[in-house]
């Protein structure tokens, strides 16, 4: 598929993974719409964009439809990437994650039904909600448990997406993800993931809280999984279908932080048991099986952990101001 000249919405595109497809887009030349909220509690940075000379951005909740009836209406692609991201905070405030996991992507697939039936439209889904694994790597056949009030407000948009696409003929993939990293990630706190906490640590040379230390987990470097989401969208087969995407080969979590010390040569860290409330709704080990997207597709990711801490590392050192 060629992109220039398409007309492309990304939904949350001011927040980390949209920013990042919004940028490749926009330099693969589609016409790119820009829907977020801009709640920055949620990841949003105007800095993500800038530089950028955006066809449209419109500040509105993914659920506003007389704010983006007509973009709807126009467009060719949807990449829906809004959403509240943390777990604690579903768990702390379970209405307003209802309303903007669930509730808005229901409002937004009947807009999308009602008013541009086939256009194309790629869910970013999550891993999450598979819960505490019952064998490693997890595949798509593994049993849903989710773990916390996101994952099953996360699960609910996904059946939504799927559902609407069986039912009624829309073009849908639903792409699970796992810990996306790179620029642009919210660093600040670790409300979107825990690595971001870590790398704010390194680039102010402190010290960070490492919980547990045995879990393993893989990482998807950002580039990578935009690659995903734009080969998703260009692949016909891959319609009304669900996929995991992994990336980097798995590592415990301790040996995750030694190699980012050793890799920005500054800061360090405490070994810590994990918190009773974080403990609840901890998932553990998780590796993902993503065999079936990439036969599907012939994505596979391009980016080495090591390269992609210290892409990020750099990145964060020249611009940390714009996230702190």
């Amino acid at each position: 598929m060629s992109w220039r000249g398409k007309s492309v919405i990304v939904t949350g595109g001011m927040g980390f993974i949209g920013s990042n497809l919004v940028r490749r887009l926009v330099d693969s030349g589609a016409a790119v719409t820009v829907i977020d909220r801009m709640l920055a509690q949620y990841g949003a940075n105007p800095f993500n964009l800038s530089g950028l000379q955006l066809p449209e951005l419109i500040e509105a909740d993914i659920g506003a439809e007389a704010a983006i009836f007509e973009a709807i209406g126009r467009a060719q692609v949807i990449f829906n990437f809004a959403g509240q991201t943390s777990h604690m905070d579903s768990m702390k405030q379970p209405l307003e994650d209802l309303r903007l996991n669930q509730e808005a992507n229901l409002r937004f697939l009947e807009l999308v039904r009602r008013v541009n039936p086939q256009v194309r439209l790629i869910f970013s889904s999550t891993r999450q909600f598979y819960g505490p694994p019952k064998y490693l790597p997890v595949d798509e056949k593994h049993p849903i448990a989710p773990p916390d009030i996101n994952g099953i407000h996360k699960y609910a948009a996904e059946s939504y997406h799927m559902l609407y696409a069986r039912v009624h003929g829309m073009r849908t993939t639903a792409l699970r993800l796992t810990n996306v990293f790179g620029p642009r990630m919210r660093i600040r706190d670790a409300k979107q993931t825990f690595l971001g906490i870590w790398i704010r640590h390194v680039i102010e040379n402190s010290r960070f809280e490492v919980w547990g230390g045995e879990q393993k987990r893989d990482f998807t470097y950002v580039e990578d999984m935009v690659d995903a989401a734009l080969v998703a969208a260009e692949t016909e087969g891959t319609i009304g279908e669900i996929y995991n995407i992994g990336g980097c080969p798995p590592m415990s979590l301790l040996e995750l932080a030694e190699l980012l010390i050793k890799i920005g040569g500054s800061g360090g860290f405490d070994l810590k048991e994990f918190p009773a409330d974080r403990k609840k709704i901890d998932i553990g080990d998780y590796v993902a099986d993503d065999t079936a997207f990439r036969a599907a597709t012939g994505w596979q990711p391009r980016t080495a952990l090591a390269d992609g801490l210290q892409k990020t590392l750099d990145f964060y050192r020249a611009n940390g101001s714009h996230y702190l």
